[in-house]
């Protein structure tokens, strides 16, 4: 049997759903009509696909040009100007910008955006971060930053280098952390500001407050409130994909990395799970409770691409493998006593946190990582 994509579009038509031109517009037999919600614009040129899509209350798809969103969650006012987005989230009011890029593991939180020509990949931008054009970056996470004006940014032409040739195929055990999850959800941390036309060789750290000169590749991790250039000697040596292995140090770091990495997403992933679920049903905002389950699925699958990274490394090198059962474990419950004031939008009740209620949300988060740290 057919599909018949007229009676597709006409249903969405007659909920709400703005299409600038039906005619440039296509939507898949496998999307769900119910999770396209009223008020959100489908610009021509858009295709939306895939069971797991969602597009939220006043979201815009295509505002510069063709767009295809498959199997992502777009909440509500974020918006995607052209490119290809598949199993990504953002959550309201992120921006992606034109001939985006975004693979599996994306997740954007409310005012993270993107400029032109930029490609994503297992990579989390918190509240606000923003990055300039021709932007490469996988295996990251980056935070920081007080509001949408004062904000961590990326310049434009920077690559986050995720590959080490070494041995047989090679390895990705190399994900970055700009800023922290546990210190950066609370919208009170200094900014960060990566120089333009630069990149840093993974893994490394990038502390609160940190800003690294234009034009340069970052081999060293950079810690809170420092501004950083440094260049590489020039040097030749004999070389061997094959031959060359990484020394003890290296081994060590890369399992250290990945530790302080998974905890920090564990954190995270209570986060959701504890603090903006609750907060989505008080304010019995069922579409918001989807896109944040949406968030959560993105974090599981960049959980599961650090512990496979790594264990491949760990399996070729001999380095001490991870108890990864530990990450399986849910979180622990936040059992303080905040006011969660759910007529407030989720950043504004950031905001509004007297010091007592941060320090207690503080210290739990700070547990959640600890937990990992400590078992894996």
């Amino acid at each position: 049997m057919s599909y018949d994509i007229e009676s597709t579009l006409k249903i969405l038509a007659d909920k709400g759903v703005n299409m600038i031109d039906q005619r440039q517009v296509y939507v898949s037999p496998d999307v769900d009509l119910d999770r396209i919600y009223p008020g959100s614009v489908l610009y021509p040129g858009a295709r939306i696909t895939g069971s797991r899509t969602l597009i939220g209350t006043g979201a815009k798809i295509g505002t510069e040009g063709p767009a295809t969103v498959n199997d992502s969650v777009i909440g509500a006012e974020a918006s995607i100007a052209s490119g290809y987005v598949t199993e990504a989230t953002l959550l309201p009011r992120a921006k992606a910008g034109g001939n985006c890029h975004f693979r599996g593991g994306t997740l954007l939180e409310e005012e993270a955006n993107t400029a032109h020509a930029v490609g994503l990949k297992q990579t989390i931008m918190m509240y606000g971060v923003t990055m300039g054009s021709l932007i490469n970056f996988c295996d990251a996470l980056l935070s920081g930053g007080l509001s949408r004006k004062v904000h961590t940014e990326i310049g434009s032409g920077f690559i986050h280098f995720n590959f080490t040739p070494w041995g047989e195929s090679g390895d990705k055990a190399t994900a970055s952390l700009i800023g922290t999850v546990t210190e950066g959800v609370f919208l009170d941390k200094p900014p960060i500001f990566l120089g333009g036309m630069s990149g840093i060789v993974g893994p490394k750290e990038i502390g609160f407050g940190a800003m690294t000169i234009a034009g340069q590749v970052l081999r060293k991790s950079v810690p809170d409130d420092v501004m950083y250039s440094g260049t590489s000697p020039s040097f030749e040596t004999p070389f061997s994909y094959q031959d060359t292995v990484p020394s003890e140090k290296n081994i060590n770091l890369k399992r250290k990395s990945n530790v302080e990495y998974l905890a920090q997403l564990y954190a995270l992933k209570a986060w959701y799970t504890q603090i903006r679920m609750k907060r989505s049903r008080l304010c019995g905002d069922e579409e918001l409770s989807l896109v944040y389950t949406g968030a959560l699925e993105t974090i599981e699958e960049c959980v599961a691409e650090r512990v496979k990274r790594y264990k491949s490394f760990a399996t070729r090198w001999g380095a001490d493998l991870l108890n990864d059962a530990c990450l399986r474990i849910d979180p622990p419950a936040f059992d303080g006593s905040v006011d969660w004031k759910p007529e407030l939008a989720y950043d504004k009740w950031i905001w509004s946190l007297s010091d007592h209620e941060k320090e207690q949300l503080h210290s739990w988060i700070v547990s959640c990582a600890e937990q990992i740290r400590s078992t894996l």
